[in-house]
């Protein structure tokens, strides 16, 4: 009787860790998903849903000179993002985002 428990614990044991790595792993590529890639990034350009890059680059430059170094979209609480980084006259770098359908300014931070 003893030995039937433990193997029952077992196997509840193990269907928990099973549970708990799926939910992990879904939850890591839940968070890939957020970066969105080129052939998505045209179809959103082609049905107007965001801005070409060039116009959110000259709108960021306008208030944060520098140099492009690196640019992403990104979907953040169902809004698309483009995510730059500049380097900037002064040999930092700057986090800027901006929505990339208004080409908004939201974030404007010195990236470590």
């Amino acid at each position: 009787m003893a030995s039937k428990l433990a193997c029952m614990v077992l196997l509840l044991l193990r269907r928990c860790v099973v549970t708990g790595a799926l939910v992990f792993a879904t939850a890591l590529t839940a968070a890939a998903d957020d970066d969105v890639g080129p052939e998505t990034a045209k179809r959103l350009l082609s049905e107007g849903r965001i801005r070409p890059l060039t116009e959110i680059v000259d709108a960021v430059r306008a208030k944060v000179p520098g140099e492009l170094m690196e640019v992403e979209l990104e979907l953040e609480d169902g809004v698309y993002v483009y995510d730059l980084k500049l380097l900037g006259p002064n040999g930092r770098v700057q986090e800027v985002e901006a929505d990339a359908k208004t080409g908004q300014i939201l974030k404007i931070e010195d990236d470590d």
